[in-house]
C-alpha cells in the first residue's frame, strides 16, 4: 500500500494518479482519508495530552503522600487531579476505529505510476517495447487451432477435464501431459541454471494475510478460490507464496537481491469474464506458471525489472515462439504494478497475440503491506525492500503457440529441440 506520508505530502500526485489509471471514483476516498488522517492526528495528541498529565499527576500524589499530607486532604486531590482510565480508555478505542478506517483505505488504494508508464485509457493505447520477435516455420498449409491439434492427437481432453473440474480445467493426456512437464522443467532449469534464481516449490493454499500482502486481497477477492472450513485460497499465482516467505522479516542487506523462481499451478475464478472468449487454452481456471520473484534495494529495481523481462524473453527465444512486449498504459496496468511489461506468444490460428507473461515492479507497495524490510547500512533506519515478479512463463497460452507453430501438414507436432531431452521424444 502506499506511505501515509507520501500522500499527506503529495494529495495532488495521487489524484493525477487516479485519474490516469481511470479511478477518479475513487478520489472521495482519497479526501476521505486525508480527514480521517486529520482527525488522528487530533486524537493522537489528546490521548498523549492526557497520559502526561495522568503520569504528572500520579507523580504528584506519590509526593504528596511523602509529605506527610492527610488522608482527607489526599483523597480530594486524587478526585480533582488524576485522569480517569476510562478518558483515555475511551479515546484510544476510537482512535482503534479511525485507524482501522484508513486502513481500509489504504489498502483499496492503488499503488503509484512509474514516470516512464504511458498515460492511456485501455488496453488499446499499451505500447509495443521494442520490434516484436519472429522466427521462420513452414506453414503454408490450412494450419488447426491448439484445440484441433490437440484433440486429434490425443493429448488435450478438455470434456473430461470439464465433467471431473467444469469448464476451465484440462486434462493433459499421454504425451501432452509429458510435454508440459517438459516445459516446466525446461523453464526451471533454465532460470535456476542460467539465470541465477533458486528454486522454491511453494504451497499452492495460502491464508488470507498471505493474499493481502501481494495485494490481492481485499481488492481481488472475487477472483480467489476459497476453502472456507479451513479458511485457506487457492493461490492465482506463486507470486502470492513467495513473496510472502520473507512477510515481517528484516532482510540481511548483504543477501539482496533474492531471486526466487517456482513452479505452481494456478487457480483464477476468472469472475467477469462472461462474453471473453474461453475456448480451450484462452481463458482457464487452472494453469501451469514458472514464476520469477525478486526482492531488491530501491535504487536497483528497475534494473531488476529488465532483468526480469529480459529471462522471460530468453525461454521464448530458445523455443523459438514469435512474440512481442507491450508496455502497459496507466488504464490497464494492474492496480498494484508501478510498471508492467506483458510478453505475448503469437498464435497463428487465432490470428493474433497471446499474454503469456506479465513482468512488474511493486517499488515498496507489497513490502509496506507484508513489512518486508532491510537496513542500508548499521546506522539506518529500515527501509522497506522493492518486490518484483514476472511469469517465465505461464505454459497455457505459450502451448497454444507451440502446438500451432510446431504443427506439420500431416497433423503431428514437432517437439522444440530444447524440449527434445526432456520429453524423450521429437515428434508427437
Amino acid at each position: 500500500m502506499l506511505d501515509i506520508n507520501y500522500i499527506r505530502q503529495n494529495p495532488d500526485e495521487v489524484v493525477a494518479m487516479l485519474h490516469n489509471r481511470q479511478l477518479s471514483v475513487e478520489e472521495p476516498k482519497l479526501h476521505q482519508l486525508l480527514e480521517l488522517d486529520k482527525k488522528r492526528k487530533e486524537l493522537v495528541r489528546e490521548s498523549d495530552d492526557l497520559k502526561a498529565l495522568r503520569n504528572k499527576r500520579s507523580k504528584e500524589i506519590a509526593e504528596m503522600k511523602k509529605s506527610g499530607i492527610s488522608s482527607s486532604e489526599l483523597e480530594k486531590q486524587i478526585i480533582l487531579n488524576v485522569v480517569t482510565p476510562g478518558e483515555i480508555a475511551r479515546i484510544d478505542e476510537t482512535l482503534s476505529q479511525l485507524e482501522k478506517e484508513m486502513e481500509d483505505i489504504l489498502l483499496a488504494l492503488p499503488n503509484k505510476l512509474h514516470p516512464s508508464v504511458p498515460v492511456g485509457r485501455s488496453a488499446t493505447d499499451n505500447q509495443v517495447f521494442g520490434e516484436p520477435v519472429t522466427f521462420a516455420y513452414d506453414l503454408d498449409f490450412s494450419v488447426k487451432n491448439h484445440l484441433e491439434l490437440g484433440k486429434s492427437l490425443g493429448i488435450l481432453d478438455f470434456e473430461r477435464g470439464a465433467k471431473v473440474s467444469g469448464a476451465g480445467f484440462p486434462a493433459y493426456i499421454g504425451k501432452g501431459a509429458r510435454l508440459e512437464r517438459a516445459l516446466i522443467n525446461f523453464m526451471l532449469d533454465t532460470h535456476s541454471e542460467r539465470h541465477g534464481y533458486t528454486e522454491v516449490f511453494p504451497p499452492f493454499l495460502v491464508n488470507q494475510e498471505s493474499l493481502r500482502g501481494t495485494g490481492q486481497w481485499p481488492k481481488f477477492a472475487d477472483q480467489v478460490y476459497h476453502i472456507g472450513e479451513d479458511d485457506l485460497y487457492a493461490i492465482p499465482t506463486a507470486e502470492v507464496p513467495v513473496t510472502n516467505l520473507h512477510r515481517g522479516e528484516m532482510l540481511e542487506t548483504a543477501s539482496l537481491p533474492i531471486s526466487y523462481a517456482a513452479y505452481s499451478a494456478c487457480f483464477r475464478r476468472e469472475a467477469g469474464s462472461y462474453g471473453k472468449d474461453t475456448r480451450g487454452f484462452l481463458r482457464v481456471h487452472q494453469f501451469n506458471k514458472v514464476e520469477m520473484v525478486k526482492f531488491s534495494r530501491p535504487e536497483d529495481s528497475y534494473a531488476a525489472l529488465e532483468e526480469i523481462r529480459s529471462h522471460a524473453e530468453a525461454i521464448l527465444v530458445a523455443l523459438k515462439i514469435p512474440y512481442r512486449v507491450l508496455l502497459l498504459c496507466s488504464g490497464d496496468i494492474s492496480a498494484n504494478a508501478t510498471k508492467c511489461y506483458d510478453i505475448e506468444v503469437w498464435s497463428p490460428a487465432e490470428q493474433k497475440y497471446l499474454e503469456a507473461s506479465s513482468c512488474s515492479n511493486f517499488e515498496d507497495y507489497q513490502a509496506r503491506r507484508s513489512n518486508i524490510r532491510f537496513k542500508p547500512d548499521n546506522k539506518s533506519k529500515p527501509e522497506f525492500v522493492h518486490t518484483l515478479n514476472g511469469s517465465g512463463l505461464a505454459t497455457s497460452r505459450l502451448m497454444v503457440s507451440l502446438l500451432e507453430h510446431y504443427q506439420t501438414p500431416e497433423g503431428n507436432i514437432r517437439v522444440p529441440e530444447v524440449l527434445q531431452r526432456y520429453t524423450g521424444f521429437e515428434e508427437i
